[in-house]
């Protein structure tokens, strides 16, 4: 009995626990929230962030180059034999002079040590003296016949701990052409980054105001279909009474299944649309988002020569290419810097050793210049092909002014092209608004077909979805020329302006 009972109470509570796991959550944003939340979390945003972090310490670490660099360096070495200074050849060379003056010379006047008699007689009798210094010269060679005359310089096996420094004095400008390219290159980064913004901002222009054009475009194709309802059913009791004939009851469940196949394809693309906007601000889970904002437009721009002068002074495009054209213009001073020598102060310092030879000094100060006065060429060739580096980069520059200020034309016309069909529209939506209820009214009359209805209800449908389509592409439009104009960032401004005009059904 109670397995059965709970069976029942999961039965009776599992619709309850589904809903709550599949329960979508609905969030509220605003353009400006959801620009936000993308800048904040978008992957490709923070991708280009740490490379802007990442050039930021490239550019300290060349800063580094100025200043020396001090090593700690361990060696142990093991030769295959001592170092050995062998003296026998002045052994052999001095050996008989000793040995004849020890036993034949003949020497006099060696001053008399013995203090008492050496004032009377200052020097020593010449055979005195000759016995003396012959004496002294057979202890020489005594002394020299029983030396070592092989001393080891060096013994095989040795270690030491040695610091050393090298510190640039000169380099013909090389360092200074790797710190400005470095910098060059951290701001190239940064104006990366803010291009990546923009970009950003002009897909979730598009994904976001898309999403509202859908869900205008469901509640128009709501009304459709529940018009086509309504027509159809009073299609049958017209027929019903005789009236109209069976096929114009035919007609009218046509127009009401193609009407109810066009609302169900609106209702994907909301969420088609909507998963578009989750994957652009970054949100994980289950959420479907409602956009607050509204798609909007404005009678009235700026001259088209203001966001061709605002490109010049903003645009993260250009600024990019001007950055290309600054780190070319450093390779050119790098690539001429190999023509100048370079000079630096070196040193080391015998911190610690093991057997190592007495001889060697404890430390070792020293300038050192090198200087390459011919290889090949190679240098005038490099100088030439950054020199033509260069001139591609500004080449570059032209061309991307040029394409920006063609792009900027094209969305500035487009932008006056979707203002004149909007204003059009609002004509057309008057006019079949009045020619429907004609059509209404003279279908119960028994004067207008159900062809002529559904045609009729169509053609509104399509007059409203078709201005808000061309206030979506005018909203589209507008994020673009921002974009080329490097305003990107002026885009809700432009939204909060007291002239904007709502957009919606």
């Amino acid at each position: 009995m109670r397995s059965n009972l709970l069976i029942v109470l999961l039965l009776m509570a599992g619709p309850n626990l589904w809903g709550q796991t599949g329960q979508v959550e609905s969030k509220n944003l605003t353009f400006e929230e959801a620009l936000g939340l993308s800048l904040q979390n978008n992957h490709m945003i923070k991708q280009y962030n740490h490379k802007s972090l990442q050039m930021e310490q490239e550019m300290k670490a060349a800063k580094g180059l100025h200043l020396p660099r001090l090593s700690l360096s361990a060696t142990y070495v093991y030769m295959s034999d001592n170092i050995e200074l062998d003296l026998t050849p002045v052994r052999d060379a001095i050996t008989p002079l000793y040995s004849t003056l020890g036993r034949y010379g003949k020497f006099g006047g060696v001053p008399n040590p013995d203090l008492k008699t050496n004032v009377a007689m200052p020097y020593l009798p010449d055979d005195i003296s000759t016995a003396v210094i012959r004496g002294k010269m057979l202890e020489g060679l005594n002394s020299v016949n029983n030396a070592d005359w092989i001393q080891t310089i060096q013994e095989k096996k040795f270690g030491m701990v040695n610091a050393g420094f090298v510190m640039p004095i000169y380099t013909g400008g090389k360092i200074n052409a790797a710190n400005k390219a470095a910098k060059i290159k951290f701001e190239a980064s940064e104006i990366e980054s803010i291009q990546k913004s923009h970009e950003l901002s002009c897909e979730l222009v598009e994904r976001y105001f898309g999403l509202i054009l859908a869900n205008q475009a469901v509640k128009v194709r709501q009304t459709v279909k529940d018009g086509m309802q309504r027509h159809l059913d009073d299609a049958q009791k017209l027929a019903q009474q005789g009236m109209i004939a069976q096929v114009e009851v035919l007609n009218a469940k046509v127009y009401y299944s193609d009407a109810d196949r066009e609302l169900k394809k609106s209702e994907r693309q909301v969420e088609i649309l909507n998963e578009a906007v989750l994957n652009t601000v970054a949100e994980t889970g289950n959420s479907k988002i409602n956009p607050v904002s509204e798609l909007f437009y404005f009678d009235k721009i700026e001259e088209l020569d203001f966001f061709k002068k605002k490109a010049l002074e903003n645009s993260p495009l250009l600024g990019q290419v001007n950055k290309k054209k600054e780190l070319a213009q450093q390779g050119v001073k790098v690539e001429q810097s190999a023509y100048l020598p370079t000079v630096a102060a070196t040193g080391t310092y015998d911190l610690v050793n093991k057997d190592l030879s007495p001889y060697l000094p404890d430390y070792m100060v020293g300038v050192g210049l090198q200087w390459s006065l011919f290889d090949g060429n190679a240098r005038s060739r490099k100088v030439k092909a950054a020199k033509f580096q260069e001139m591609q980069a500004d080449d570059f520059y032209a061309k991307a002014e040029s394409d920006i200020h063609s792009a900027i034309t094209k969305y500035y016309q487009e932008l006056h092209m979707y203002l004149e069909q909007i204003n059009e529209l609002d004509a057309a939506m008057d006019f079949t608004a009045e020619y429907s209820r004609a059509r209404e009214k003279a279908f119960t009359e028994g004067m207008a077909t159900a062809t002529q209805v559904s045609d009729a209800n169509l053609a509104v449908a399509k007059a409203k979805i078709e201005r808000l389509q061309a206030i979506y592409a005018w909203d589209v439009s507008l994020s673009k020329l921002l974009y080329y104009s490097g305003l990107s960032d002026h885009y809700a401004a432009y939204m909060g302006r007291p002239e904007a005009k709502q957009g919606r059904y």
